[in-house]
């Protein structure tokens, strides 16, 4: 477990998982109703204050071995950072400590945290980074390489549309990249003109290409003619 390698994580608590609370982390003035002993989906609903800080009792399964999967339980620290709009909370699970991180900063580490799964999904979606089909090292680098930089400018022309575009429209980044990526070519040919850079004469390339290769390297039928002519005429 990451716990147990002194390593910190942080998640979103599923609604499949229950934990027991065994202590509030935070105090309430008044009249609040008590946690401890319930378990935190059990209660959540019943509250309303800004945020929710307790000590849970979470059980989970140890890796396999000889074949079977012991249970046991671990404490962590579960938040919750209420949602005005939803009338709901936003439930987190950490190792992460009270006193250095309080609930909304845990709230803006996890959006930090999806913003980095949404963009590696993004470059495997959109740049295919998950599926080389080379294992040179050296083109591997080109393609990353090329994905990042393509990445880049993608991101700045979205902040450019962004500013240009009406408030109440909004661009969700993953569509945009895949907008972005069914436009480049017209956009590197708009780019090519205002850098002064004239379109390559097609049908003379063709022409031009098709020659060159007729002379570097002769059809079948010329090298087998060549093959065979001295035992014909032999």
């Amino acid at each position: 477990m990451i716990d147990e390698n002194d390593g910190y994580f942080l998640s979103r608590l599923k609604k499949s998982a229950n934990p027991v609370i065994t202590e509030e982390l935070r105090g309430w003035r008044g009249r609040a109703i008590p946690l401890e002993g319930k378990q935190i989906h059990d209660v959540v609903d019943d509250l309303s204050r800004k945020y929710i800080d307790v000590a849970v009792e979470a059980e989970f399964k140890r890796g396999q071995y000889e074949g079977t999967r012991s249970l046991d339980t671990k404490r962590f620290r579960v938040v919750g950072v209420r949602d005005e709009d939803a009338d709901d909370y936003h439930l987190y699970i950490t190792n992460l400590p009270r006193e250095d991180f309080f609930p909304a900063d845990l709230a803006t580490l996890y959006r930090c945290r999806w913003e980095v799964e949404t963009l590696f999904r993004e470059l495997k979606t959109q740049y295919e980074l998950d599926e080389f089909d080379t294992s040179d090292p050296d083109v591997v680098k080109i393609l990353l390489y090329a994905a990042l930089l393509s990445l880049l400018v993608s991101r700045e022309l979205l902040d450019l549309v962004t500013e240009q575009a009406d408030d109440e429209i909004v661009f969700p980044p993953e569509r945009w990249a895949a907008t972005f990526r069914s436009h480049a070519q017209f956009m590197l040919h708009e780019l090519g003109e205002y850098l002064g850079y004239s379109p390559p004469p097609l049908l003379e390339r063709l022409i031009e290409d098709a020659q060159k290769i007729q002379q570097q390297r002769p059809v079948l039928q010329e090298t087998l003619a060549t093959a065979i002519q001295p035992r014909c005429e032999s």
